[in-house]
Protein backbone atom coordinates (compact mmCIF):
# COMPACT_ATOMS: atom_id res chain seq x y z
CA UNK A 1 0.00 0.00 0.00
CA UNK A 2 1.31 3.21 -0.84
CA UNK A 3 1.89 6.21 1.88
CA UNK A 4 -0.30 7.95 0.15
CA UNK A 5 -3.54 7.09 1.74
CA UNK A 6 -6.30 8.39 -0.29
CA UNK A 7 -5.27 9.59 -3.80
CA UNK A 8 -7.57 11.74 -5.22
CA UNK A 9 -10.37 9.93 -7.66
CA UNK A 10 -9.45 12.01 -10.49
CA UNK A 11 -5.33 10.95 -9.91
CA UNK A 12 -5.96 7.24 -9.38
CA UNK A 13 -7.99 7.22 -12.51
CA UNK A 14 -5.15 8.81 -14.30
CA UNK A 15 -2.72 6.84 -12.21
CA UNK A 16 -4.49 3.28 -13.51
CA UNK A 17 -4.86 4.78 -16.91
CA UNK A 18 -0.60 5.08 -17.29
CA UNK A 19 -0.26 1.85 -15.81
CA UNK A 20 -2.46 -0.10 -18.25
CA UNK A 21 -0.64 2.03 -20.71
CA UNK A 22 2.73 0.95 -20.01
CA UNK A 23 1.90 -2.65 -20.07
CA UNK A 24 -0.01 -3.01 -23.63
CA UNK A 25 3.49 -0.46 -24.23
CA UNK A 26 5.75 -3.30 -22.65
CA UNK A 27 4.17 -6.20 -23.23
CA UNK A 28 5.74 -7.24 -26.79
CA UNK A 29 9.28 -7.47 -24.69
CA UNK A 30 9.02 -8.84 -21.34
CA UNK A 31 5.69 -10.45 -19.30
CA UNK A 32 4.09 -7.72 -17.69
CA UNK A 33 2.17 -8.00 -14.36
CA UNK A 34 0.65 -4.87 -12.57
CA UNK A 35 -0.59 -4.02 -9.56
CA UNK A 36 -3.11 -1.36 -9.26
CA UNK A 37 -5.32 0.02 -6.41
CA UNK A 38 -5.75 -2.73 -3.87
CA UNK A 39 -4.87 -5.40 -6.31
CA UNK A 40 -1.83 -6.96 -4.84
CA UNK A 41 -1.19 -9.64 -7.60
CA UNK A 42 2.46 -9.36 -8.76
CA UNK A 43 5.37 -8.76 -6.22
CA UNK A 44 9.04 -8.99 -5.69
CA UNK A 45 11.11 -9.66 -2.90
CA UNK A 46 13.24 -6.77 -1.61
CA UNK A 47 15.26 -7.51 1.49
CA UNK A 48 13.53 -9.45 4.35
CA UNK A 49 9.83 -7.91 2.87
CA UNK A 50 8.38 -8.38 0.02
CA UNK A 51 6.65 -5.22 -1.60
CA UNK A 52 4.09 -4.34 -4.97
CA UNK A 53 5.08 -1.99 -7.53
CA UNK A 54 2.58 -0.37 -10.21
CA UNK A 55 4.49 -2.90 -12.93
CA UNK A 56 7.00 -5.77 -12.72
CA UNK A 57 8.38 -6.80 -15.82
CA UNK A 58 10.13 -10.56 -16.40
CA UNK A 59 11.52 -12.32 -18.97
CA UNK A 60 9.53 -14.42 -21.61
CA UNK A 61 11.49 -17.65 -21.25
CA UNK A 62 10.70 -20.19 -18.64
CA UNK A 63 13.40 -18.74 -16.14
CA UNK A 64 10.61 -15.68 -15.53
CA UNK A 65 13.94 -13.79 -14.68
CA UNK A 66 13.35 -9.67 -12.97
CA UNK A 67 14.35 -7.29 -15.67
CA UNK A 68 12.70 -4.56 -14.60
CA UNK A 69 10.23 -2.51 -12.03
CA UNK A 70 8.63 0.75 -12.78
CA UNK A 71 6.47 3.05 -9.86
CA UNK A 72 4.14 5.29 -11.50
CA UNK A 73 3.34 8.83 -9.71
CA UNK A 74 1.13 11.73 -9.55
CA UNK A 75 1.42 14.97 -8.69
CA UNK A 76 0.19 14.09 -5.65
CA UNK A 77 2.32 11.15 -5.03
CA UNK A 78 5.71 12.86 -5.82
CA UNK A 79 7.09 13.40 -1.94
CA UNK A 80 9.32 12.76 0.44
CA UNK A 81 7.69 9.73 2.28
CA UNK A 82 7.22 7.92 -0.90
CA UNK A 83 10.60 8.60 -1.89
CA UNK A 84 11.38 7.09 1.42
CA UNK A 85 8.83 4.49 1.89
CA UNK A 86 9.00 2.57 -1.89
CA UNK A 87 11.61 4.50 -4.16
CA UNK A 88 14.25 3.54 -1.52
CA UNK A 89 13.12 -0.23 -1.68
CA UNK A 90 13.00 -0.24 -5.22
CA UNK A 91 16.33 1.38 -5.81
CA UNK A 92 17.08 -1.71 -3.92
CA UNK A 93 15.74 -4.72 -5.97
CA UNK A 94 18.30 -6.90 -8.54
CA UNK A 95 16.88 -5.05 -11.39
CA UNK A 96 16.76 -1.54 -13.01
CA UNK A 97 14.09 0.85 -11.15
CA UNK A 98 12.46 3.08 -13.98
CA UNK A 99 10.19 5.80 -11.81
CA UNK A 100 7.15 8.00 -14.35
CA UNK A 101 6.45 11.24 -13.19
CA UNK A 102 4.21 13.96 -14.50
CA UNK A 103 6.29 16.39 -16.66
CA UNK A 104 5.92 19.15 -13.93
CA UNK A 105 7.10 16.91 -11.29
CA UNK A 106 10.65 15.78 -13.36
CA UNK A 107 13.00 18.28 -10.91
CA UNK A 108 11.18 17.39 -7.66
CA UNK A 109 11.48 13.83 -8.14
CA UNK A 110 15.21 14.25 -9.13
CA UNK A 111 15.89 15.94 -6.19
CA UNK A 112 13.99 13.05 -3.85
CA UNK A 113 16.16 10.22 -5.72
CA UNK A 114 19.40 12.39 -5.02
CA UNK A 115 17.92 13.75 -1.24
CA UNK A 116 16.95 9.58 -0.38
CA UNK A 117 20.23 7.69 -2.48
CA UNK A 118 17.51 6.03 -4.29
CA UNK A 119 19.17 3.99 -7.42
CA UNK A 120 16.36 5.13 -10.21
CA UNK A 121 18.16 3.44 -13.41
CA UNK A 122 15.21 6.24 -15.58
CA UNK A 123 13.31 8.66 -14.73
CA UNK A 124 10.17 9.40 -17.38
CA UNK A 125 8.22 11.72 -17.81
CA UNK A 126 4.15 12.04 -19.06
CA UNK A 127 1.82 13.99 -19.93
CA UNK A 128 -1.48 14.22 -21.48
CA UNK A 129 -2.32 16.03 -25.10
CA UNK A 130 -6.20 14.76 -25.43
CA UNK A 131 -6.25 11.72 -24.98
CA UNK A 132 -3.04 11.09 -26.11
CA UNK A 133 0.18 10.59 -23.66
CA UNK A 134 3.24 11.23 -23.90
CA UNK A 135 5.90 9.39 -22.67
CA UNK A 136 9.77 11.06 -22.25
CA UNK A 137 12.68 9.87 -21.00
CA UNK A 138 14.15 12.75 -18.96
CA UNK A 139 17.12 11.31 -17.18
CA UNK A 140 19.25 7.35 -17.86
CA UNK A 141 21.40 6.94 -14.81
CA UNK A 142 24.92 4.65 -16.19
CA UNK A 143 25.28 1.40 -14.35
CA UNK A 144 27.92 2.01 -12.39
CA UNK A 145 24.63 5.29 -10.73
CA UNK A 146 22.20 3.22 -10.76
CA UNK A 147 23.04 -0.03 -8.56
CA UNK A 148 24.73 0.43 -5.29
CA UNK A 149 28.49 -0.11 -5.40
CA UNK A 150 29.79 -3.21 -4.15
CA UNK A 151 31.56 -4.06 -1.59
CA UNK A 152 35.01 -2.34 -1.96
CA UNK A 153 38.13 -4.20 -3.48
CA UNK A 154 41.48 -4.15 -1.76
CA UNK A 155 44.00 -2.99 -4.13
CA UNK A 156 47.17 -3.81 -3.65
CA UNK A 157 50.17 -1.26 -2.05
CA UNK A 158 52.32 0.40 -4.39
CA UNK A 159 55.72 -0.19 -4.34
CA UNK A 160 57.81 2.10 -2.01
CA UNK A 161 60.00 3.00 -4.79
CA UNK A 162 57.30 4.27 -7.03
CA UNK A 163 54.80 6.11 -4.11
CA UNK A 164 55.60 9.52 -3.35
CA UNK A 165 53.75 11.64 -0.58
CA UNK A 166 50.54 12.46 -2.03
CA UNK A 167 50.03 8.60 -3.16
CA UNK A 168 51.23 9.50 -6.80
CA UNK A 169 53.19 7.35 -8.28
CA UNK A 170 56.69 9.06 -9.73
CA UNK A 171 56.66 10.35 -13.28
CA UNK A 172 59.25 7.91 -15.69
CA UNK A 173 62.44 9.72 -16.14
CA UNK A 174 63.22 10.59 -19.25
CA UNK A 175 65.73 8.49 -21.52
CA UNK A 176 68.86 10.06 -21.45
CA UNK A 177 70.40 10.70 -25.19
CA UNK A 178 72.37 8.05 -26.21
CA UNK A 179 75.98 9.48 -25.60
CA UNK A 180 78.23 10.92 -28.39
CA UNK A 181 81.33 9.66 -28.58
CA UNK A 182 84.12 12.18 -27.09
CA UNK A 183 85.51 14.43 -29.91
CA UNK A 184 88.86 14.55 -29.99
CA UNK A 185 90.45 17.57 -28.24
CA UNK A 186 92.41 19.38 -30.69
CA UNK A 187 95.96 20.46 -29.61
CA UNK A 188 96.02 24.69 -28.92
CA UNK A 189 98.29 26.39 -31.14
CA UNK A 190 100.85 28.07 -29.96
Amino acid sequence: MSPILVRPVREQLEHDRIIRLLQAKLKRKHDVAINIGDEQAAPIRVGPGQMYPDLVLTSTDKGHRLEGVIEVETGESVNHLEAMAQWAHFGKARAPFHLYVPANAVDIARRLCTDNQVGVSEIWSYHSIGDQTRFTLVQRASAQDARPAPAARTERPMPKKAARGNGTPKAAKPKAKAARPAAKKKPKRK
